[in-house]
């Protein structure tokens, strides 16, 4: 056992599939969460977790000076990820809202975008979460994808970051019908992931191994969040 990994403490796990699992506990004493790349009994699984968690430290890392992202705290080996742990509930979760928050979830995923980092699965609402004081946090960078600034690439997957958001606003503002479309309307990068590779995702994880995505959603019908005052830009 590695000293880094001699100061981790288990308290529960929180998921486990195929492709590893997330524990959460204490690292030094401080809360934090552990994602472990093991793999199962899949062909070729364990690399995969591999991969998608050295995806996740390069991006974390990139992004470590930037609020609203949680830091790694640790990397004991290649099949372990130790960092921070936020105190907030997912975005389907939470019953209040400042009404702001998706103007301050706009400018977090914009830092990222500044710093030639997209996370590219911010359709999924458990991956935005929301702090006590109303601030967005953003969670699982496991398919995050790093540019180099003012490329044609950062463009295109930034503006799929911010379609999703401009969705997830929408969807919780209700706005009217004369404003669903534009956030509708997929890019050519969202066309052919969803022609080809979202195909194949849905075919490992619901036919091969026989498990649903898990996303968290809030329902159509509600409940919907109360909207609270403004929190303004995070300091």
């Amino acid at each position: 056992m590695t000293k880094e990994a001699a100061k981790w403490r288990s308290d529960e796990v929180l998921k486990s599939d195929s492709f590893g699992a997330i524990e959460r506990g204490s690292y030094g004493g401080q809360p934090a969460i552990l994602r472990l790349a093991k793999g199962g009994s899949l062909p070729g699984s364990g690399f995969a977790a591999r991969l998608l968690m050295r995806r996740e430290a390069r991006a974390l890392g990139i992004l470590k000076d930037v609020p609203g992202i949680v830091p790694v705290l640790a990397q004991p080996s290649g099949r372990e990820l130790i960092r921070g742990w936020v105190d907030g509930q997912p975005l389907h979760l939470v019953s209040e809202l400042p009404r702001d928050f998706f103007d301050q979830l706009r400018a977090l995923v914009g830092a990222c975008h500044a710093h030639g980092v997209c996370h590219n699965d911010l359709h999924k609402e458990p991956n935005v979460l929301v702090a006590p004081d109303g601030y967005p946090w953003l969670v699982d960078f496991q398919l995050a994808s790093v540019h180099r600034l003012g490329s044609g690439g950062l463009a295109r997957r930034a503006a799929e970051d911010l379609r999703h958001v401009a969705k997830h606003e929408q969807r919780y503002l209700r706005q009217d019908s004369s404003t669903r479309g534009r956030a509708k309307d997929r890019g050519i990068v969202a066309r052919i992931w969803m022609a080809t590779g979202k195909r194949a995702y849905n075919f490992l994880t619901r036919r091969v191994l026989k498990r649903t995505d898990g996303e968290g959603r809030r329902p159509r019908g509600g409940p919907w969040p109360e909207w609270t005052e403004p929190v303004g830009p995070m300091s």
